[in-house]
């Protein structure tokens, strides 16, 4: 975390002096660029272009500290700086220099400002999750501060992050964060894309590389067409993607007709024929749920130079009259398959992997909006195994005649836009479904969305380097 002269990783410290230390390092810095900028002298002479260019670099550097500083003040867990920052910036204002505004009103657009923990008033658990993640990334970014409604989780979260950014892996850290950026640009998060770019160019990647992918190393670029495939069509996975990325020719595997299995039911318990035509029923109904009544938009340039094909995006996996074959979880599942293999390939990564799944499905609190001792068991799972049926993925055991009973349509579009193109999510849609839960509940079911869609994917992808290993 290094500005020039400026060292900002001493905030990060538990130590108090440490970060006394560091913070009077960063007023002194502030001061100097300040005086570079409009120098005191009682006769200045002309201003060279020499001079002009060395002025407007320091202002430039000026306003990134002071707009960090801002950061510090409002998001930092510890209490001396917050307020060692805001003193700084209050000085520099009465110095007659502007200082930056916050562009947004918290850290999320959907729930206020106010409904969300202020960073100052956590509780000691909170508090040590801030910390460490304050010391670990240099920030409180908006994706914890939403997340704190579930603590467990998001410690859970955290931990998983930090293990696959951060400690010593099979990838360097800036391809980490590279692919990052590559993943968070396929939906055109530019937040996100952001975050990676800046802790990229914190850990030594090479800046023309964020130029566009095809800057990057041929490695990299090859991951193009597997992240795209990911993101939006995960079912279209082989071992051959596996195998290599540059030989892939992008034609979809042939559909075969679908077959609607004759219902038989069962007024006690559905026979197995009836589940299965349940599922492929609510599979094919998932075509017909919009992901958004929004316009399609081009992806702006500051993200869609991270990756290629900028036409290619989510389409539901079933046609009129065709379907892919069935990912039938008793053949292939990540509780008996998917975890021990990605032990083998990145150790104790499954097992992170692993908690973070259970932490996000089984999260309760015996609530809905106003009611208590509740048992969400029945509605979790619903969710959990809509998303997966919506990528192809069936439960032998699952009556999936339940999802229609307990997700109405407006949750069902919220969900698919979520899931499979969450760059068209708006408030509106977050307000429409669930109104008089809380949005701690709400924050739930994204949880609950992102786990379940990294899951499915992860069960392709695995499947497919198993079919490569035989």
């Amino acid at each position: 975390m290094e500005e020039g002269e400026v060292r900002w990783d001493g905030l990060c410290s538990r130590d108090a002096s440490t970060r006394d230390a560091a913070l009077e390092n960063i007023r002194q810095a502030v001061l100097r660029r300040r005086a570079q900028i409009s120098p005191i002298k009682e006769d200045p002479p002309p201003e060279s272009s020499e001079g002009r260019l060395a002025s407007a670099t320091a202002l430039e550097s000026l306003n990134e500290m002071l707009a960090r500083l801002l950061m510090l003040s409002k998001r930092c867990p510890f209490r001396d700086v917050r307020e060692k920052s805001a003193s700084i910036l209050s000085n520099v204002q009465e110095l007659g220099i502007r200082i930056p505004r916050p562009l947004g009103h918290g850290p999320s657009r959907f729930i206020p400002e106010k409904e969300i923990l202020q960073v100052g008033n956590e509780d000691a658990q909170m508090h040590t999750l801030f910390a460490d993640s304050f010391a670990t990334l240099g920030r409180l970014d908006n994706i914890t501060l939403v997340m704190v409604f579930h603590p467990q989780y998001l410690g859970s979260f955290l931990k998983t992050q930090h293990y696959l950014l951060q400690m010593d892996g099979p990838l360097p850290l800036h391809y980490r964060h590279y692919i990052g950026i590559m993943a968070a640009a396929r939906h055109q998060c530019s937040y996100l894309v952001n975050l990676h770019v800046n802790d990229f160019l914190h850990v030594g990647g090479d800046p023309k590389w964020l130029n566009g992918l095809e800057n990057a190393p041929h490695k990299l670029q090859n991951l193009g067409e597997l992240n795209k495939i990911l993101a939006h069509r995960p079912w279209l996975i082989t071992k051959e993607h596996i195998e290599t990325t540059e030989s892939f020719c992008e034609v979809e595997a042939l559909m075969e007709k679908m077959k609607k299995l004759q219902e038989c039911r069962d007024e006690e318990e559905a026979s197995q024929e009836e589940m299965a035509t349940r599922f492929e029923r609510e599979k094919r109904e998932s075509m017909f749920v919009c992901c958004s009544e929004d316009e399609e938009s081009a992806p702006t340039r500051d993200v869609s130079r991270h990756f290629e094909d900028t036409s290619y995006g989510y389409k539901d996996f079933s046609r009129h009259g065709m379907h892919v074959p069935t990912f039938r979880v008793q053949d292939y599942s990540w509780e008996d398959h998917g975890y021990s293999l990605v032990n083998r390939l990145y150790p104790d990564v499954g097992q992170l992997i692993d908690e973070k799944f259970h932490i996000a499905y089984d999260l309760t609190y015996n609530t809905m909006a106003m009611h208590k001792d509740v048992d969400t068991s029945m509605l979790r799972r619903a969710i959990w195994n809509y998303i997966h049926c919506m990528f192809g993925i069936r439960y032998d055991d699952y009556d999936y005649g339940e999802i229609n009973q307990l997700l109405d349509r407006s949750f069902k579009v919220y969900i698919k836009t979520v899931v499979c193109t969450p760059e068209k999510t708006t408030k509106r849609m977050y307000d429409s479904f669930w109104r008089q839960f809380k949005h701690s509940e709400k924050v739930h079911v994204n949880l609950l969305l992102i786990e379940a869609r990294m899951q499915a994917e992860l069960l392709y992808a695995l499947r497919a380097i198993t079919h490569y290993m035989t």
